[in-house]
C-alpha cells in the first residue's frame, strides 16, 4: 500500500503520533483514511479546495497544509487507542499540543488574504 494523502505522508503523521501510538492505528492504511478525512475537513473549513490545487502551490506554502493535516491525523491515531502511552495524561497532552497547532493553522488558512498569498506565491 502507498501513501494516498496529498498534504502529508504516513511517516510525518507517525512522528507526531509518537512512540506510544497503537500498532493498529499507526499503520499506513489507517493513516491514509485519517489523512483523507483531515484534508476534506481543511478544504471545507477554509472553503477552498487545496487538494485539487496542491500541485500548483509553491513548496514554501505547502508546509502549512502539511502541518494542519498531519496534526489532525496524528490526533486520530492517538485517540484510537491510548493504552500504549505511559499514561492517559501523556496521550491527552500530545493531543492538546497537536490540536493547538491544528487550530492555529486553521485560523490563518481561513483568511482570504492568506489564501490569495498561498495561491499566488
Amino acid at each position: 500500500m502507498a501513501d494516498t494523502g496529498i498534504f502529508a505522508t504516513t511517516a510525518e503523521v507517525q512522528r507526531k503520533a509518537g512512540a506510544g501510538a497503537s500498532a493498529t492505528s499507526n499503520t499506513e492504511a489507517y493513516i491514509n483514511d485519517f489523512m483523507a478525512q483531515a484534508e476534506s475537513e481543511i478544504n471545507c473549513i477554509t472553503r477552498y479546495n487545496w487538494s485539487d490545487n496542491y500541485a500548483a502551490l509553491n513548496s514554501d506554502v505547502k508546509a502549512i497544509l502539511k502541518e494542519a493535516a498531519s496534526n489532525l491525523a496524528a490526533i486520530y491515531v492517538i485517540q484510537f487507542d491510548m493504552s500504549g502511552f505511559t499514561s492517559r495524561t501523556e496521550a491527552e497532552n500530545m493531543i492538546n499540543v497537536l490540536r493547538d497547532g491544528y487550530l492555529r493553522v486553521l485560523s490563518v488558512l481561513v483568511e482570504s488574504k492568506v489564501q490569495t498569498f498561498m495561491v499566488d506565491a
